[in-house]
């Protein structure tokens, strides 16, 4: 696999990352055994590591350069705006141009009744803002009992204390006594994996109407708002039944609650259109996003904020005591604001809805023979597949035996970066990707799983 020698002391790397370095999301003992593969370089859809080799990237790096890499238009506005402001806040009653201009332009893009934004630095710090908004919102109609936030199992709504009780991932609640007072969690909408005998529609309107029930046992007077992903990315890219999010918007319409759609993965055209919600057809009080706002190439995040939840932070006065030193930073917005630009003169979000977006969801669709694979799916550019050990009736491997890490490990090694999400195995790669790199994608993924299939047979264990 290696082709581009770019002359780095990879062992020297890791030796100073293994004394100096703590990684997020990690086993520190074994990647210290392992040493960290380091990545040198990026153009278009391919990184390469510092042993020369060159590989797909899979997954727009963390979910979010969707514009793909090596765009020098979004590093030269970033050196433009340094040398002419390169930061001031927006405390204390300020602003400055790239920030008002960049939040008009995402209004714009936004829902027709979500015209206002509040900036961040993350997706994580994007969700601490809209607990935060959530409650002083109803502290302000003079309702501070409505304190509760319905999340779902195996959400993901970022990492920081909030951000990860907001969200249902067991494993980070388990470290530091997570969730905080006033969150709950209801089922995940994930018919492959808890959908036994029900038909995907059946499912569907099951898992919503877990919505109901907890809305009935904690008390519409107590519960806030619900939260949750368009389509559920870190949980393994679980897209909802067709059923699942009409039924959830006939529940929402019957009670006073908020709404949180979280754009963090699916906002900026990866579902072909600007906006998950828009894909599905909702109304959110509040959209949280981060990742393609600037395709990665610098962080940034953000609360896209509707007009009845504005009009009432104006209407009540007073200070709302949040925010971040960061927010709304000008080297940041004007790098979204260029990232946007190149979106949209590359009409890449028609682009993802008409053309790759189906080529890549026909082409993934012909793993499915495969014999390890249990199911595919996908939209627009998201997919995953299931690795099974048998398909009749969805039977899994093990999972102290990690068939979805050698899988992924596996992947690297043919070049191209996939995720594994226990035996599920997801994809998010950049926009800007090609018929031919897709059957580049589509070619090595395949080799990856007969790659696994022939170690699980030496090993005894298929």
């Amino acid at each position: 696999m290696a082709e581009h020698n770019l002359a780095y002391n990879t062992e020297s790397l890791q030796q100073q990352d293994n004394q100096h370095y703590l990684h997020p999301f990690s086993d520190h003992k074994s990647l210290r055994e392992q040493g960290a593969r380091m990545i040198v370089k990026a153009d278009g859809v391919y990184i390469w590591d510092s042993d020369g080799n060159k590989i797909l990237d899979g997954m727009a790096g963390l979910w979010c350069t969707n514009i793909g890499y090596g765009q020098k238009s979004l590093a030269n506005v970033a050196f433009e705006q340094m040398n002419e402001l390169p930061y001031y806040n927006s405390f204390f009653q300020c602003a400055h141009p790239p920030a008002v201009e960049l939040a008009k332009e995402i209004a714009e893009l936004a829902p027709p009744h979500m015209n206002q934004v509040f900036f961040t630095g993350s997706g994580s710090e994007s969700n601490d803002t809209v607990l935060r908004m959530v409650r002083h919102y109803w502290n302000l109609k003079g309702k501070p009992e409505k304190f509760t936030i319905i999340g779902r199992h195996n959400g993901y709504h970022g990492s920081t204390v909030a951000g990860a009780s907001l969200g249902g991932m067991k494993p980070m609640h388990q470290q530091g006594g997570l969730p905080i007072p006033g969150i709950h969690h209801i089922p995940q909408p994930y018919w492959f994996g808890e959908g036994g005998d029900l038909s995907p529609e059946e499912f569907g309107i099951q898992a919503a109407q877990e919505l109901e029930k907890a809305i009935q046992d904690i008390g519409e007077d107590k519960v806030a708002a619900f939260i949750a992903e368009p389509i559920q990315g870190a949980g393994g890219v679980v897209i909802p039944p067709d059923t699942y999010w009409p039924e959830i918007k006939k529940i929402l319409a019957k009670h006073d609650i908020l709404l949180i759609v979280d754009e963090v993965i699916c906002g900026f055209g990866r579902t072909g259109e600007w906006f998950g919600s828009q894909y599905f057809g909702l109304e959110p009080d509040f959209m949280p996003i981060a990742k393609g706002l600037t395709s990665g190439y610098i962080p940034m995040g953000g609360v896209i904020v509707s007009d009845r939840v504005a009009g009432v932070f104006e209407q009540e006065g007073g200070e709302f005591y949040h925010g971040y030193t960061y927010s709304g930073h000008p080297v940041a917005a004007a790098v979204a604001r260029e990232n946007i630009r190149l979106i949209k003169e590359k009409g890449l979000v028609e682009y993802v809805k008409n053309d790759i977006g189906p080529y890549l969801q026909q082409a993934w669709k012909t793993l499915g023979d495969h014999p390890l694979v249990g199911e595919t799916r996908g939209l627009g550019l998201l997919a995953a597949l299931e690795v099974v050990q048998e398909k009749e009736g969805r039977v899994r491997f093990d999972s102290d035996l990690d068939v979805g890490g050698m899988c992924r490990n596996t992947s690297v090694s043919n070049g191209l970066v996939m995720r594994a999400v226990g035996d599920t195995l997801i994809i998010s790669p950049p926009m800007i990707i090609s018929r031919d790199e897709v059957d580049e994608l589509i070619t090595k993924a395949r080799k990856t799983l007969d790659l696994t299939m022939e170690s699980l047979k030496q090993q005894g264990l298929y």
